[in-house]
């Protein structure tokens, strides 16, 4: 049996993956739990908020209690790398994989680039916002506007998160941007629903993985990080409504 401080790192990383790529708690403390008890651990229990991980458990060969705490500094979207952990978590359960082998897949899968090149987002994100602008109403002609818009939106969060160390105020940025884009192409005649257009230009900005996860985390029981993925989700839609908001005083005021 291996030690269980090796046990306790390799448990805690894949929580710390799955967390940091936008995977429910629920599933995390439910991966970690697994796991552990796989490895021959006993008494398993974790905690998980959106910002922390807590494990503990008892080691059948010292009969002693081990715990530790992992702090999660930063959160993506990447969901492909939460299946990617998820399926190891599996295999290793299972008895296919062993725990040096997962700790080796992990690190790859923690060093591996995004499942979709930056270009191929910001192409997504114009073509959606173009797309969404139309099914609320707008023009064929305002697709256009719109999918500018979005795509401009998206390149600008990134460039902003590449800078600050805010999330919120980068999201703030990036909506005052998309929506004075929007305003300019009006200004210039080229939109004809103002309020579609506009919509379908910030769509890329809307928190609708953390809304989703946090429903899903307050249907499954855990209270508290269903309260914490809910209010980072307004907090982010206020953000990006007081962009929008600045940036149509500043054509109407």
């Amino acid at each position: 049996m291996e030690k269980a401080d090796d046990i306790m790192a390799m448990c805690l990383h894949a929580g710390q993956l799955m967390l940091r790529y936008g995977s429910e708690t629920f599933r995390v403390e439910d991966t970690m739990r697994r796991m552990g008890q796989a490895a021959g651990m006993e008494q398993v229990n974790t905690f998980v908020t959106t910002t922390a991980i807590f494990l503990s458990f008892k080691s059948p060969v010292d009969q002693r209690d081990h715990i530790q705490m992992l702090r999660i500094e930063e959160r993506y979207q990447d969901l492909s790398k939460v299946t990617s952990v998820n399926q190891l978590s599996r295999e290793y359960v299972s008895g296919l994989l062993t725990s040096r082998e997962v700790k080796k897949q992990l690190k790859e899968i923690e060093e591996s680039p995004m499942n979709y090149p930056v270009w191929f987002i910001y192409l997504a994100s114009g073509i959606g916002g173009g797309a969404f602008s139309y099914l609320i109403g707008s023009s064929i002609m305002d697709m256009l506007p719109a999918a500018l818009g979005g795509l401009v939106t998206a390149v600008a969060l990134v460039r902003y998160q590449m800078r600050l160390k805010v999330k919120f105020f980068s999201e703030f940025l990036a909506s005052f941007t998309g929506a004075l884009i929007a305003m300019l192409m009006v200004q210039m005649g080229l939109v004809m629903n103002t309020n579609q257009v506009i919509i379908g230009t910030i769509i890329p900005l809307v928190p609708g993985v953390p809304l989703t996860n946090a429903v899903r985390d307050l249907m499954s029981g855990d209270l508290v990080a269903g309260v914490a993925r809910g209010a980072e989700a307004a907090v982010s839609s206020m953000s990006i409504a007081g962009g929008v908001a600045v940036a149509l005083t500043i054509f109407f005021v």
